[in-house]
C-alpha cells in the first residue's frame, strides 16, 4: 500500500528534503531573518532613544560643588561642564599631537553616569559609594571609561586635564564676579600639580592672569553695521 497523504515514514522524509531544497524555502528563510533583524533594529533605536532622553536629563542635573562654594549657579549643569570640557580636551590633543578623537570620546562621556549616580562633591565622596560599574552597559562606552579611570594612556590624562582646567576657568569666573571662595580655591588649588600636559599648564597659568570678559574687549561697538 502506497501512503501518499498524509506522509508518512520515508514520504515525509522526501517531502521534507524536497521542501528544504526548493526556492520557496530559502524565502522563507530569508523573510525571518529579515524579520529578525527589523525586530533587533527596533530594540537598538528604542535604547537608543531612552538613552538620549537620559543624557538630556544631565542639563538639570547641577553640579554638587555649588554647596561649597557658596554660589547658586544653575547654569553650572553637568552638561555645560561636559561642553566646554570636550572643547578643551580637542584643543588639547590638538596642541599635544594626540588622538583627538580619543580624547573627545572621554571628554564626552567622562561624566555621563551621574545621571544615575548624581555629581558628588569632595564631601559627598567621603560617604557615598556609586556602582559606576552598574551605571553603563554599553561596550564602548564602557571601555572608554575604564581607560579614563585608569589614566595611564596619554589620551586619558590629557582628557583629565580638559576637566581639570574647566574647573580652575569656572574658579576665575567666580573669583571675577566677586566670590571669596572660588578665589581661595584657586590661589590653593592643587589642580596645577595634577595637570599632565605642558599645555593644559600653561593655560592654567594664563587663566589666572586673563580677566575673563577679555575675550571680547575689541568685539564690542556701539555702532549698528549697516
Amino acid at each position: 500500500m502506497v501512503c501518499l497523504w498524509p506522509p508518512c515514514g520515508h514520504n515525509l522524509r522526501n517531502l521534507l528534503l524536497a521542501f528544504h531544497r526548493s526556492p520557496a524555502f530559502g524565502i522563507v528563510g530569508t523573510i525571518k531573518k529579515q524579520t529578525q533583524r527589523m525586530k533587533t533594529q527596533k530594540t537598538k533605536i528604542k535604547s537608543l532613544t531612552h538613552f538620549l532622553f537620559e543624557v538630556g536629563t544631565l542639563r538639570k542635573l547641577a553640579r554638587s560643588h555649588r554647596q561649597t562654594l557658596l554660589t547658586d549657579d544653575l547654569s553650572d549643569s553637568i552638561a555645560a561642564h561636559s561642553y566646554r570640557v570636550i572643547i578643551i580636551g580637542y584643543f588639547l590633543a590638538l596642541e599635544e599631537k594626540l588622538d583627538t578623537g580619543k580624547v573627545v570620546k572621554m571628554c564626552m562621556t567622562h561624566d555621563i553616569g551621574e545621571s544615575r549616580g548624581g555629581d558628588q562633591n569632595w564631601i559627598h565622596k567621603k560617604y557615598v559609594k556609586v556602582f559606576e560599574d552598574e551605571i553603563t552597559k554599553n561596550a564602548e562606552i564602557t571601555q572608554i571609561a575604564k581607560e579614563y579611570a585608569e589614566r595611564k594612556t596619554p589620551e586619558a590624562k590629557t582628557a583629565k586635564d580638559a576637566d581639570l582646567l574647566d574647573q580652575l576657568l569656572l574658579l576665575r569666573e567666580y573669583e571675577w564676579q566677586g566670590n571669596r571662595e572660588a578665589a581661595s580655591w584657586l590661589k590653593n588649588a592643587n589642580h596645577d600639580k595634577m595637570l599632565f600636559t605642558k599645555t593644559a599648564r600653561k593655560i592654567a597659568k594664563e587663566l589666572r592672569r586673563q580677566n575673563p570678559s577679555e575675550w571680547w574687549d575689541n568685539l564690542w561697538t556701539s555702532k549698528r553695521r549697516m
